[in-house]
């Protein structure tokens, strides 16, 4: 004969309160209502007893599934990885689980899978394949679904968000070539319907009008993605056109690494003869040779405040909608030097 499964009512027997008091420590969101010395009694009997609470059961009761839908727009992209284990692990301290979905930079694919995770019934979503003007989000708004943005928003800042401080970061990359003595300085950005791409390309253009340093015209490119391969042809397009210059400010450390290769193909040297900044602080990047100097993003904080900030809306949908801006750091290492003496 097959053993019973033991409930909650003889947990509360064994531990000598009411049922209620059991419901409400095994809970995350009402364990503080309960003093931590009951708390730990009805946590031990209940290890002891090997209760194990119905996640079916207790989704039916709430109508909650405890389960977030986490879209990425390139999982291969080094950057995501930590902020996706910032997110898991603050979740499960609400006993949450995340579904990964990556979209692959195709934006079709964004909707679709933003519908699939509505009709899996999760009870939010943290997105990080925001555009300026985005259905998507739009439309994730419009169906009441709990939602936080990360490293990247949307133009109207009317959704809750976890995100960088894009023009301090410039601003810290330019003032560090300017230092070095770089006078004319190029520029590889991002795709400019995202505002990763759009604040940290209007930063650049302001220092510049400001006078801090020299560019043209030639020097400054926008791609079309923030990947290795387009950093590579956007730099490769500007150096056969043969304007000088002796450092490059890339928007993200992927576009460097095609900066990277862009100068070995021309028999150039970094940072001998040109110095290259990214954004981000990948992991490895400081195993390149030579090693980035870029601006440290805190890639796991980023997704522990998704999470957070996520329950919150969870749990207060009419919660005010907030933006978190996280400051980059500056880490400088050997793709930077001053310019090289003309002969």
């Amino acid at each position: 004969m097959a053993k019973r499964k033991v409930n909650i009512k003889d947990v509360a027997a064994r531990a000598n309160v009411h049922p209620s008091t059991v419901s409400r420590v095994l809970n995350p969101e009402t364990r503080g209502m309960v003093s931590t010395v009951v708390a730990a009694r009805v946590t031990q009997t209940a290890d002891e007893m090997g209760y194990t609470r119905s996640r079916l059961a207790y989704g039916l009761r709430t109508g909650r599934t405890h389960t977030v839908g986490v879209l990425i727009p390139d999982l291969t992209n080094p950057m995501f990885p930590p902020i996706i284990r910032g997110i898991q692990r603050s979740l499960a301290e609400h006993e949450y689980i995340a579904i990964l979905t990556d979209s692959d930079n195709v934006r079709k694919n964004e909707k679709a899978i933003v519908e699939m995770l509505k009709s899996r019934h999760v009870d939010g979503m943290i997105l990080a394949t925001a555009h300026r003007l985005d259905s998507v989000t739009k439309l994730g708004v419009e169906k009441h679904i709990p939602l936080v943005l990360v490293n990247r928003t949307i133009d109207a800042r009317s959704v809750t968000a976890v995100i960088n401080d894009d023009e301090h970061g410039i601003a810290l990359v330019v003032s560090h070539l300017v230092g070095l003595g770089h006078e004319s300085i190029a520029y590889i950005g991002g795709p400019q319907d995202t505002t990763t791409g759009h604040d940290r390309y209007l930063e650049f253009k302001k220092l510049l009008r400001n006078g801090q340093f020299k560019s043209h015209t030639d020097l400054i490119l926008n791609c079309e993605a923030f990947t290795e391969a387009e950093g590579y042809r956007g730099f490769l397009t500007i150096l056969r056109k043969g304007r000088k210059f002796s450092a490059v400010v890339a928007a993200n450390d992927l576009l460097a690494l095609g900066c990277y290769d862009a100068l070995l193909e021309f028999g150039l040297e970094c940072p001998g003869d040109m110095s290259v900044t990214g954004f981000s602080d990948m992991p490895f990047m400081d195993r390149l040779t030579p090693p980035l100097t870029t601006l440290h993003i805190p890639l796991d904080e980023i997704g522990v405040q998704a999470a957070i900030l996520l329950m919150e809306r969870i749990r207060n949908p009419d919660s005010p909608v907030r933006t978190v801006n996280l400051l980059p750091e500056l880490i400088i290492r050997g793709s930077t030097a001053p310019p090289a003496k003309e002969k």
